[in-house]
């Protein structure tokens, strides 16, 4: 497939719409002292979130998040010492991941939560001995 000089120009001028219509990154840093990634967007608006929600963020050290690439158009981020990239139209909606990534942070959240029928059943449990032991089987 070949692709012309004129479907080229207008990708171009789509992409030129696309960057003057909606907001785009600008600059993007780790800051130490609150341990957040912060990113400022052409409109003004900074974004912050810590990296542990961030998929392939999560653990890393911080002079590895410290070292922050933006794409060319502005619309990902990149850390080289990382591998790992995030896309800012998805971050700008709470998606900080893959889709099992976000099950994983939605589920593990889930099981820390402490309602009332939780700690009933947690102490019924206690009750009758606690937690069956598992058997080895033969």
């Amino acid at each position: 497939m070949e692709i012309s000089d004129a479907a080229i120009q207008q990708a171009e001028q789509r992409m030129r719409e696309r960057l003057a219509s909606a907001p785009h990154a600008i600059a993007a840093r780790y800051d130490r002292r609150v341990s957040r990634v912060v990113v400022i967007l052409s409109n003004g608006l900074e974004l912050a979130f810590p990296p542990h929600l961030a998929q392939g963020l999560a653990g890393a050290k911080p002079a590895d998040l410290a070292v922050i690439e933006i794409t060319p158009a502005g619309l990902g981020l990149h850390w080289p010492k990382l591998d790992a990239d995030l896309y800012l139209p998805t971050l700008l909606q709470g998606v900080f991941g893959s889709s099992r990534w976000m099950a994983g942070l939605l589920g593990k959240s889930g099981g820390l939560a402490r309602t009332a029928a939780k700690i009933a059943a947690a102490r019924e449990n206690g009750r009758k001995g606690g937690r069956p032991r598992k058997r080895a089987t033969a």
